[in-house]
């Protein structure tokens, strides 16, 4: 008795086809991730600007923005030079700020600290050993610092990274350091292990950090970090501004303000603040 023909047509893909497919579209996953970044760096910038800063060609960069454009990721204004992130953009991103209750404790705290300064107040938290913007409020003055949300910088140059670190082993810093590096920024940027550590041990000691022109000449900031409830760093806030404003002299009073307002939202988010070792 004959069996059931066999089918000449294979009722699944072939492995190596599925798998050519997998890999392209992880790669179009990753592209799509990299121009949605491109544009979120700028103000507006043009087809061929973004496949530049991609480094993929034209084309390429048209057929991924029509399908970022078409899910609302990004969207074309013309008369701001091109594209721009999108509304949904900004409410993945937003999901991120909602699960952190210490944007949403610390604001009011921040606003206060800048009313009282009446420089700009930054919050920052710790992501993969780097300083992470996550809340600016600007003052009013037209020389001022900036950073967009998202924004990263240096542990090692930085009041808000400084502040972070102290509340780490002296063993972890250096750990870290050893996986980062301390890069120049300025000629005042400590690029010296044992200095950092020396410089540490003083912010644990009176409770906040200074970067004196480290990141960027001409601008200084002083930075608390902010605890949870087990006594672990959650992030940092700080006081940024240029130099002839926020002077040495004036560091010695804007020092303890950051102190204050970095407790308080602590305590707003029903945290502690942990016995630093000098």
């Amino acid at each position: 008795m004959a069996g059931r023909p066999r089918s000449t047509k294979s009722s699944t893909t072939e492995p190596h086809v599925l798998g050519q497919h997998l890999a392209g579209s992880v790669q179009a996953l990753e592209r799509g991730l990299n121009l949605l970044a491109i544009i979120a760096e700028a103000d507006g910038l043009s087809l061929t600007s973004v496949a530049q800063r991609a480094g993929i060609a034209p084309s390429t960069a048209h057929r991924i923005l029509a399908t970022l454009k078409a899910g609302g990721f990004v969207h074309c204004d013309d008369s701001r030079g091109g594209y721009l992130i999108g509304v949904q953009a900004f409410r993945v991103g937003s999901a991120f700020l909602r699960n952190r209750k210490l944007v949403d404790v610390g604001r009011s705290v921040m606003r206060r600290l800048l009313e009282a300064t009446g420089e700009t107040v930054n919050m920052a938290i710790e992501i993969e050993s780097q300083v992470v913007f996550i809340l600016q409020m600007e003052s009013h003055h037209a020389i001022r610092a900036f950073h967009r949300p998202g924004a990263r910088g240096p542990m090692h140059a930085s009041s808000l990274g400084k502040a972070m670190l102290a509340a780490l082993t002296d063993e972890a810093i250096s750990q870290r350091l050893h996986r980062t590096g301390m890069p120049r920024f300025t000629e005042w940027t400590i690029v010296d292990p044992d200095a950092l550590l020396a410089d540490i041990a003083t912010v644990r000691k009176r409770g906040w950090a200074v970067d004196d022109q480290e990141q960027s000449e001409g601008m200084r900031c002083v930075g608390a970090a902010v605890y949870n409830e087990h006594g672990e760093v959650l992030g940092a806030i700080s006081v940024s501004g240029p130099a002839v404003r926020v002077t040495e002299e004036r560091l010695g009073e804007l020092g303890p303000m950051v102190k204050r307002a970095a407790a308080e939202i602590t305590e707003r988010v029903g945290g502690k603040i942990p016995k630093l070792s000098p």
